[in-house]
């Protein structure tokens, strides 16, 4: 959301650039850079002058007291005093800033723009000093790729069908049946974005309107009612509404060609080797030191076809993203989820994380909720633990990960995943309402067994060659569906899988075979 108190939204459209224009965007891209690099390394400057001062050092040894308190007041007075006698603030370095309007780089950008760089540089400077980031960088050649404007009324501005930035007009190409670009155009623009894009070693251009207002909402993807849960997981996610549930692999169509991207990156390496010998040790090692390194035609080209690779599976994930934020928010208007580690995720589950993206699809979430007037309540797991206990008689048990199905002495059989999302659901003041899990309960059993049989009905289907060798889907192992064979018998895979666990307890009634089939509804 942007703006100071208005909702805000983005629409973007592409833009038409002749050769003649893109080499003038390129040089105001570039002057952006460096004023960007210098603001940035004078606010780094600032910082470290900061934490030298006395007065700083002083502030930092306030005690702390509860927000709002009268320590707490102190302390944030004693910041805000060392701060402002160092000049270390967004609007001293917008008075740092002013200098390069007066130079030739005024001649590329306007002051307007000059002063959302050196905003930029501030803010991303004060994360750092927060804690919250890492180091900022500096920017390289061609690594700047967005400038943006204050205001719509000067500098970079939306003039009908173009933009108009300093002499510059780039018209727009827009669809007249698209719905969201309509809806963006009809509402009030309160300062426009430009983007430089590579695509297939191509630059592309777009304009992306900030708009006040809230984003349009197709009809189909609209929030419905009710509560929904959510289970999150690495690679899977599982969602339990009141009138549908749901066991999916995050981005399940997106087929990663790892054999490419090896490939491409020994080249690479090869090409960097030769082009730079001077920069390796005798037993292939890169030295110490600051170094020079060199860049060939070919490994420029490698290069950009390596980035290319990974630029088409991230805009395919975003699509994937997006189809399932889409399905999940039609299932009501209110969606649970426990509170996780995706950095612990990473460490991990590195390579399935960074294929699947969890984080990204839940922050997608957040933000498409908060724009439909929808909730995302993320709860504690200490305080619900809901991979470990049951709501029918309230026994709480640590599982192994291994462990993918919930089997109770008291006779309740259900997928780990499916379960916690209904769980999730149930969830109300970061506690499990048991009694509330009890009165759905036999309702939301069919569901979750018509989940489990749509899961194995799709494992039976064959899947499209794709340069590969057509035959079943494999599952993923979290489903519980599947032990060393899948494609024979999912179910019998699932009981096996079951039996394999150590510590599962005995049913009261029946075979956990007979269970299992019953709870997958098969």
């Amino acid at each position: 959301m942007g703006g100071a108190k208005t909702p805000s939204f983005v629409t973007e459209i592409p833009l038409r650039a002749s050769p003649s224009e893109e080499k003038r965007l390129l040089s105001r891209l570039e002057a952006a850079r460096q004023v960007y690099n210098a603001c940035l390394g004078e606010a780094l400057r600032r910082l470290r002058l900061l934490r030298q001062s006395r007065a700083y050092q002083a502030a930092r040894k306030m005690p702390r007291g509860p927000k709002g308190s009268k320590r707490a007041k102190a302390r944030a007075r004693a910041f805000r005093e060392a701060n402002t006698a160092i000049s270390f603030g967004e609007y001293d370095l917008h008075a740092f800033a002013a200098q390069f309007n007066r130079c030739w780089i005024g001649q590329h950008l306007d002051i307007n723009t000059i002063q959302k760089l050196a905003t930029r540089a501030f803010q991303a400077v004060q994360q750092h000093a927060l804690g919250k980031k890492g180091r900022p960088r500096f920017k390289g050649r061609n690594q700047m790729d967005t400038v943006e404007g204050k205001t719509n009324a000067s500098g970079i501005r939306w003039r009908g069908d173009r933009v108009e930035w300093l002499g510059l007009t780039l018209q727009a190409i827009i669809d007249p049946k698209d719905e969201v670009i309509a809806h963006g155009l009809s509402c009030r623009i309160k300062y426009v974005r430009l983007v430089r894009r590579k695509l297939n070693g191509r630059n592309r251009f777009y304009a992306q309107l900030v708009c006040e207002g809230r984003p349009y909402q197709k009809v189909r993807n609209r929030p419905g009612k009710g509560v929904v849960g959510l289970d999150i997981g690495p690679s899977t996610i599982a969602v339990v509404g009141e009138r549908e549930a749901f066991l999916s692999q995050f981005c399940a169509e997106l087929e990663t060609p790892w054999r490419r991207i090896r490939r491409l990156q020994r080249k690479l390496d090869r090409q960097r080797r030769a082009n730079n010998p001077s920069n390796y040790s005798p037993d292939g090692t890169i030295k110490r030191g600051p170094k020079v390194w060199r860049k060939s035609g070919r490994q420029q080209r490698t290069e950009a076809q390596l980035a290319e690779l990974w630029r088409e599976l991230a805009a395919y994930r975003r699509s994937l993203h997006g189809r399932l934020v889409n399905r999940v928010i039609r299932e009501g208007n209110v969606y649970q989820l426990e509170k996780i580690s995706y950095r612990a995720f990473q460490r991990r589950f590195g390579r399935s994380v960074g294929i699947r993206a969890p984080g990204m699809f839940v922050e997608r979430l957040r933000r498409k909720a908060e724009s439909a007037g929808a909730e995302v309540h993320e709860f504690p797991t200490r305080t619900t633990r809901l991979s470990q206990v049951c709501h029918n008689c309230g026994a709480v048990k640590r599982k192994p990960l291994s462990q993918r199905w919930h089997m109770c002495e008291c006779g309740v059989v259900a997928q780990r995943d499916l379960y916690s999302a209904f769980l999730a659901s149930c969830v109300e003041g970061d506690r499990l309402n048991a009694d509330r899990a009890s009165e759905r309960w036999s309702g939301v059993d069919t569901l979750l067994r018509a989940a489990l049989s749509q899961v194995c009905a799709r494992s039976q289907t064959p899947q499209p060659a794709n340069g590969r060798q057509k035959g079943p889907r494999v599952l993923p192992s979290s489903f519980g569906l599947t032990l060393r064979s899948q494609s024979r018998s999912p179910v019998k895979a699932c009981v096996n899988a079951a039996k394999a666990h150590d510590g599962v307890p005995p049913l009261p009634s029946g075979s956990a075979r007979e269970s299992v089939r019953e709870a997958a509804g098969l």
